[in-house]
């Protein structure tokens, strides 16, 4: 899984939190991107999934933008 994130946005900080709590760990479970406007991570948003919005979650053929969304399908993932 990738994460597309950076540190001071508040919906990608609830995610890297959430995260946290499920035990998954940086390096290991998922990849953090950095995402800030005007880097490579930010163009890779907007080619994948068409908007310049993160947090943005690629796990697969999945991709998706809304905070909650992400740490739903994630905790669900878990659980398979």
């Amino acid at each position: 899984m990738k994460l597309y994130h950076f540190w001071s946005c508040p919906y990608c900080t609830y995610v890297r939190e959430e995260f946290s709590k499920m035990g998954l760990v940086e390096g290991k479970d998922y990849e953090l991107v950095e995402a800030s406007r005007g880097t490579i991570g930010r163009e890779e948003v907007i080619r994948l999934g068409g908007l310049s919005q993160v947090p943005f979650l690629v796990d697969g053929d999945t991709m998706m933008y809304e905070s909650r969304g992400i740490v739903d399908y994630v905790k669900n993932r878990k659980i398979a």
